[in-house]
């Protein structure tokens, strides 16, 4: 790939920490938004929805990871398009008052892998059930899209 080709894509990388200050409110609107997405429960995707509805009442990371999406974020943005993304949630042990509390240089997560290992390279996609997938290992909420 030439420079001109590769210089139209560009990675943008978004960290936050976020306080979960309502878990109701918040699981309470991820199952809203599930079963928006599932319709009426019993259909043919009934263990997923189960699933699902299940990981957001007992976790606030994957009910935020359920409803953040991307595609919203720059879909309103003229003269781009969101070609992948991926993202995950995990509660986290956070200080505010903490002096290195928040490292903007690290370039890598907490196990020492490289963010870009989140990233397919072959430009395919996957989706997951309510756009998030639990991370049986750490327990973290990933989702791609």
């Amino acid at each position: 790939m030439s420079t001109s080709e590769s210089s139209r894509f560009v990675r943008l990388r978004v960290e936050m920490v976020l306080e979960i200050t309502d878990p109701d409110a918040l699981s309470g609107t991820a199952l809203e938004s599930l079963a928006a997405e599932y319709g009426e429960p019993g259909g043919e995707s009934a263990e997923e929805r189960t699933h699902a509805e299940t990981a957001v009442r007992e976790d606030g990371a994957e009910a935020l990871a359920s409803l953040i999406d991307p595609f919203d974020l720059v879909g309103e943005v003229p003269g781009v398009e969101l070609t992948q993304a991926s993202w995950s949630s995990e509660s986290i042990d956070y200080d505010p008052d903490h002096p290195d509390g928040w490292d903007l240089d690290d370039d890598q997560d907490e196990d020492g892998d490289a963010y870009d290992d989140v990233y397919e390279d072959d430009g395919s996609t996957s989706g997951v059930p309510h756009n998030g997938e639990e991370n049986e290992e750490d327990g973290s909420a990933e989702r791609r899209a």
